[in-house]
C-alpha cells in the first residue's frame, strides 16, 4: 500500500479547469460572500494581466480563499496551502478538483516550489500566503524566511490582495464564522524588471509594509457590527494573562466577557470587538490585539532572565502514513511527554506508541509555529515529518510567543517589524 506523501509527492500540478473552477467560484461568490458584504477596490485590476503572475495576500482568516478569488474571477488560481491539510478526508476532493499546491510551512519544501513552477510555465495563476499561516491575532506578521526568493525565482509579476475585516468573522480561537464587513483592495506590487533589479531585502521591506494589517484598528474607523452570540468564546485561548494580578492560564470566558478565576479581573466585549469594563478596580486594554502584544512584551522581559525554561505537559500527534483524517481531525495522538524552552533550544521527552521518543530542535531552525484550526494547539515539522503538540493547559499562545522572541533573542533570522 503507497503511502499518502509518496501519492501526493507524485502529483503533478496542472492549472484548474476553468469550467469546474468557475462553476465553484461563482457558486460561492453568490452564496458563502454574499454573507460578508465583500468591498472590492481595485487599484490595479489582476485581470487585465495577459500571462501568469502571482497573487500575494495577508492571510487574516481561513476564509480567505473566498475573499481573494471570487472578485478575481473568471481568472483560475492554484492556491499554495498547508502540506497537513492534504492529509485530511474532508479536504481531499476539492484540493484534488482545484489542484491546490501543498507547502510545508516554514521549512524548505523542493516539491512545492516545483509544481508553482510549473502552473507558472502552463500560463497558470499561483496564490501565496507569505505569512505562513493565518493571523492568530487579529493583525498581520512579517512575512516568513525565503518570500523575497521565491518571488525573484519564479520570475512573473506579482499582484496584492490586501483584506480588511476577514479576521472579525473569522478569528483564530473561535471556529465558528459570524457576518460581517469585508474589505479586498488589489494592486500591482512588482512586474519582472524589478524584481530582477532590486534585492530581497528591498523585497521582504515592500512585502510586510504592503501586508500589514490590524482588523481592530480597521474597526476603530469603521466600527461595524459582527453579530454573534459566542462573539467572545474561547478568547482565553489568546488572552492568557490577566493584566491586573499577572496569573497566566486562569481566564475564562462567559456570555460577553473574559474574567481572571483568581482575581476576579472582568473584562467585556461588544459587537465591534471593543473591550470595556465596569468596575474601575479592573484593568483591561481596548481590544484584543493590545492585550495580545502586552502578552508579547511580557515574554520578552521574561527571557532575559539566563535561567529560563518554560515547560509543559504535551500529547503528540501525527499523521497517519496510510490513512486521511476523518472527523475534522488534524493529527493522531501517538504519544505524550513534557515539552519544555529554554536558551538552549527547545526539547522533549516522552513517549511515542509506548517506545521513548526523544528530540531536540535548535532556537535557530524554529522561528514560530502554526495552529491547524483553532489555537488550542500547535505544531511544526521535525525533520520533515508533522508533529502536534496539545498542551495540558491552554498555554498555546505562550508557546508561540516565547518560541518567536528565543529565536529573535538569539539572532534568528526571521525579524517582527521594524
Amino acid at each position: 500500500m503507497e503511502k499518502l506523501d509518496a501519492k501526493l509527492r507524485k502529483k503533478k500540478i496542472n492549472p484548474p479547469n476553468k469550467f469546474i473552477y468557475c462553476l465553484l467560484g461563482y457558486f460561492w461568490k453568490f452564496t458563502v460572500a454574499k454573507k460578508y458584504h465583500i468591498e472590492t477596490t481595485f487599484i490595479d485590476d489582476p485581470r487585465k494581466e495577459k500571462g501568469p503572475y502571482i497573487l500575494l495576500s495577508n492571510h487574516a482568516s481561513r476564509m480567505d480563499y473566498i475573499f481573494t478569488a471570487t472578485p478575481l474571477l473568471p481568472h483560475t488560481f492554484n492556491f499554495v496551502a498547508g502540506y497537513n491539510e492534504f492529509f485530511r478526508s474532508h479536504l481531499k476532493g476539492i484540493f484534488s478538483l482545484l489542484h491546490e499546491i501543498p507547502k510545508k510551512n516554514f521549512t524548505p519544501d523542493m516539491y512545492a516550489l516545483t509544481e508553482m513552477k510549473r502552473v507558472l510555465n502552463k500560463g497558470g495563476r499561483v496564490t501565496l500566503f507569505p505569512e505562513g499561516m493565518s493571523s492568530i491575532s487579529g493583525g498581520s506578521q512579517p512575512v516568513a524566511l525565503g518570500s523575497a526568493k521565491l518571488l525573484k525565482f519564479l520570475k512573473v509579476p506579482v499582484y496584492l490582495a490586501n483584506i480588511k475585516g476577514a479576521y472579525l468573522v473569522s478569528p483564530k480561537y473561535n471556529l465558528k464564522e459570524r457576518k460581517g464587513r469585508v474589505e479586498v483592495s488589489f494592486k500591482k506590487l512588482f512586474d519582472v524588471d524589478t524584481l530582477k533589479q532590486i534585492n530581497e531585502e528591498e523585497i521582504t521591506s515592500i512585502l510586510n509594509k504592503e501586508i500589514y494589517t490590524n482588523d481592530y484598528e480597521y474597526n476603530e474607523i469603521k466600527k461595524s457590527h459582527y453579530k454573534d452570540k459566542d462573539l467572545i468564546k474561547n478568547i482565553e485561548q489568546l488572552l492568557y494573562k490577566c493584566p491586573r494580578c499577572g496569573e497566566e492560564f486562569k481566564n475564562f470566558t462567559n456570555e460577553d466577557y473574559i474574567e481572571c478565576s483568581s482575581c476576579h479581573n472582568k473584562v467585556y466585549m461588544n459587537d465591534m470587538y471593543q473591550l470595556y469594563i465596569k468596575e474601575d478596580a479592573n484593568k483591561y486594554f481596548k481590544n484584543p490585539k493590545l492585550w495580545f502584544d502586552f502578552e508579547r512584551e511580557e515574554v520578552k522581559k521574561e527571557i532575559q532572565n539566563e535561567d529560563f525554561e518554560f515547560k509543559e505537559e504535551v500529547e503528540i500527534g501525527f499523521l497517519d502514513e496510510y490513512k486521511y483524517l476523518k472527523h475534522q481531525k488534524t493529527s493522531n495522538i501517538e504519544g505524550k511527554g513534557i515539552l519544555k524552552i529554554n536558551h538552549n533550544g527547545i526539547f522533549f521527552e516522552g513517549k511515542r506508541k509506548n517506545e521513548e521518543f526523544n528530540f531536540s530542535l535548535t532556537l535557530n531552525e524554529t522561528p514560530t509555529y502554526e495552529m491547524c484550526t483553532d489555537a488550542s494547539r500547535f505544531y511544526t515539522f521535525l525533520k520533515g515529518e508533522f508533529i502536534e503538540f496539545y498542551p495540558k493547559r491552554n498555554s498555546t499562545i505562550k508557546w508561540l510567543l516565547v518560541t518567536e522572541e528565543m529565536h529573535r533573542l538569539h539572532d534568528g533570522k526571521w525579524k517582527d517589524y521594524e
